[in-house]
């Protein structure tokens, strides 16, 4: 799926660079843009993540946990609506970031993400931190 000018988020520069592994990161559209802070690869996620919207998702977080050793930061503090085809994609993109000697943290300061979380037995899987940790953290 080939994004086209008017699935990008306004005002936001796009990432062209490559990371260490040469792979160019997906590109950014209106669900999902992926950057680096410090030590860490983070995709910041906003809108509705839903059965439609869940594959930008997942290209995202496929990028982000296809090196060895990732360390991934999915900030959700812009979703507006999360359902189980997101929870799917942040499963999925965990297990292969510790398949590959990684791990994947979300970072979320709503109380309504942290119900969901909750309910659906996965709180214990992904404690949301309320920020970016420095790099330091």
């Amino acid at each position: 799926m080939t994004p086209e000018a008017d699935d990008r988020i306004p005002g936001r520069p796009e990432r062209t660079a490559s990371d260490s592994s040469g792979a160019l990161p997906p590109t950014a559209n209106a669900y999902a843009r992926t950057y680096t802070s410090g030590p860490f690869t983070v995709v910041e996620i906003s809108g509705e993540i839903d059965l439609a919207t869940a594959d930008f998702l997942s290209g995202h977080l496929d990028a982000a946990t296809s090196r060895p050793g990732p360390d991934v930061l999915v900030d959700l503090r812009r979703v507006e609506f999360f359902d189980c085809s997101g929870l799917r994609a942040l499963c999925r993109a965990d297990a292969r970031a510790r398949e590959r000697g990684g791990r994947l943290r979300l970072v979320s300061d709503t109380p309504r993400f942290h119900r969901l979380l909750r309910a659906s037995n996965l709180l214990h899987r992904f404690p949301p931190l309320a920020r970016i940790p420095g790099p330091s953290e």
